[in-house]
């Protein structure tokens, strides 16, 4: 029989890297942090339940790595550098095999990103997999919701909806040849979050979100907290390699709102165009200018030639009927 405490011990501690601004890791009633001078703490929480967020019998590694990309994601959106974490791991049984691919698949990610495990919980119950994140970020450089302003540009990472289309065809909504699922899987399984790009963008960009719930929403609590509105050219939007051979109403209304992306969506000054250009070369990360904020709230959706598009596509809603 496996304790708590052999699980912790055996699959998730580790040493602390030297020069951590971690003071005390895994082993007591708390860990300490110690942040750097003039930077301020970046903190974020999410929750992957299993039936909700992934599928009964998913990849373990691949587990891992999305449950801490999830969480880096909303770091990168804030502009903030990845410190440490906290996992809190509910189990329906110990199953040494799974446990030693999750926990390689979150390290792996983790140590690219030099981010540390420094505590947390389990627990035997259905799984669930909570993990928090802790980030700095240089004080007033944090890439908030609430700056957008009117005659800036709509900038995208990456590309959108092949997450959507994947879980389409794990639904049977569609039908994918292997190459296709295999692609489009990736991308729903283990997402890549955009650190680099946010961290190269303080100073730069207003505003920014990443894009787990669909873009339409996620950018729609940028205009709500910035008090502006948005033309979006759904056209524009870029799309996954797979998403690329469907049609295109099916293209438009995954990039549009398919979630799972954990892509950036920012907002920066028509002015710093090239600086923005800058920053994705020297992040690695193709962005592309898919609108603009204006100053009358709403968004309006418009097709390539400009013209107005009547879409019913709604965010992704984690109290919605499933």
């Amino acid at each position: 029989m496996v304790s708590e405490f052999d699980l912790i011990a055996r699959y998730f501690t580790r040493p602390l890297r030297a020069n951590s601004p971690t003071s005390l890791g895994i082993g007591d009633d708390c860990a300490l942090l110690t942040p750097s001078p003039g930077m301020q703490l970046a903190i974020s929480c999410d929750m992957l339940v299993e039936g909700r967020h992934f599928f009964p019998g998913a990849d373990a590694a691949r587990l891992g790595h999305k449950s801490l990309a999830v969480n880096l994601s909303d770091l990168g959106a804030m502009g903030a550098k990845p410190v440490a974490f906290t996992l809190a791991l509910s189990l329906p049984q110990v199953q040494p095999d799974w446990l030693a691919a999750f926990s390689e698949g979150l390290f792996s990610l983790a140590d690219e990103h030099a981010c540390e495990l420094i505590g947390g919980d389990t627990t035997k119950g259905p799984l669930n997999i909570c993990i928090t994140v802790f980030g700095e970020v240089p004080a007033a450089l944090a890439l908030r919701r609430d700056a957008a302003k009117a005659g800036d540009d709509i900038w995208v990472s990456g590309t959108l909806g092949d997450a959507r289309l994947a879980l389409a065809a794990c639904n049977k909504e569609l039908v994918l040849d292997s190459a296709e699922f295999t692609a489009a899987s990736l991308r729903l399984d283990q997402p890549a979050p955009r650190v680099a790009l946010g961290n190269a963008l303080r100073g730069i960009a207003h505003a920014a979100i990443d894009v787990s719930d669909g873009l339409i929403g996620d950018l729609g609590h940028i205009l709500k907290r910035s008090g502006v509105g948005a033309v979006l050219n759904v056209d524009a939007l870029p799309v996954g390699t797979a998403l690329s051979k469907q049609t295109q109403d099916l293209r438009r209304r995954f990039a549009l709102a398919g979630g799972d992306d954990y892509e950036l969506c920012f907002i920066a000054p028509a002015a710093r165009r090239m600086d923005v250009e800058a920053a994705a070369q020297k992040s690695c990360t193709q962005v592309t200018r898919v609108g603009s904020i204006t100053g009358q709230t709403g968004m309006k959706l418009v097709d390539a030639a400009g013209q107005p598009l009547e879409l019913s596509v709604s965010s992704f809603d984690h109290f919605a009927a499933s």
